[in-house]
């Protein structure tokens, strides 16, 4: 997304700041990392050769909802062990022999790390190849009296999602055979239509269950 100078229509004298949404192919492995702290795009959109019925390149975006946090100091001697915490995101070719971006190993010899990730982005194309995108995302909880007795998880989760984007040529949702969809012309009472209606004729093993009844609290004398 990008600013754009334009004048106003209806005053050629003044200008206005218009968002666009502009495109960027990454051909490479170094283009498509995103170091802590950098610029990341609002949008990261993985594309295919395939069209969906609309013309769209079907795709997954990867849309990031937090990060680990301050990544370790590049100058320290065991950095080379944990160097995946230096990206956002990184994408590279998918290579049998990079299957994960670390090791068990790493941890009984950090300065001399049997897995370092650095070494996976070493700006080769992408373009067409299956690709494996690395995504950085954690979150720093300093324990506080609110802890005491259950850790609220609220802002506490970390993850991102992988969301279909122009994959399908509609809501997929909606091809789920539990949808009901009415028109205006139908009724929503016919169990034809909505087969929830009569469900209580048609469920003729359910339980009858009486109505929910309390009797109060007890007080003390």
């Amino acid at each position: 997304m990008a600013f754009e100078s334009r004048p106003v229509p209806w005053n050629s004298e003044y200008k206005m700041q218009q968002m666009q949404l502009t495109q960027k192919t990454l051909e490479t492995e170094d283009q498509a990392a995103f170091p802590f702290g950098g610029t990341t795009p609002r949008y990261i959109y993985l594309a295919s050769n395939h069209t969906n019925a609309w013309g769209h390149r079907r795709g997954y975006r990867i849309q990031i909802i937090n990060f680990a946090g301050q990544p370790m100091p590049q100058e320290s001697t065991m950095e080379r062990a944990f160097s995946w915490g230096r990206y956002q995101l990184a994408v590279t070719q998918r290579k049998e022999e990079e299957p994960s971006s670390t090791s068990i190993y790493n941890q009984n010899d950090p300065w001399t790390p049997t897995v370092n990730f650095t070494d996976f982005i070493n700006n080769e194309t992408i373009a067409g190849k299956d690709l494996v995108a690395w995504v950085t995302a954690g979150f720093l909880h300093i324990p506080h009296a609110e802890d005491i007795p259950n850790t609220v998880t609220v802002g506490n989760g970390a993850g991102f999602f992988l969301r279909p984007y122009n994959f399908f040529d509609e809501d997929p949702s909606v091809q789920s055979p539990d949808a009901v969809y009415f028109q205006n012309a139908k009724d929503a009472g016919v169990c034809e239509v909505n087969p929830a209606s009569c469900l209580s004729e048609t469920a003729a093993c359910a339980p009858e269950l009486p109505k929910f009844t309390h009797g109060g609290f007890r007080t003390g004398s």
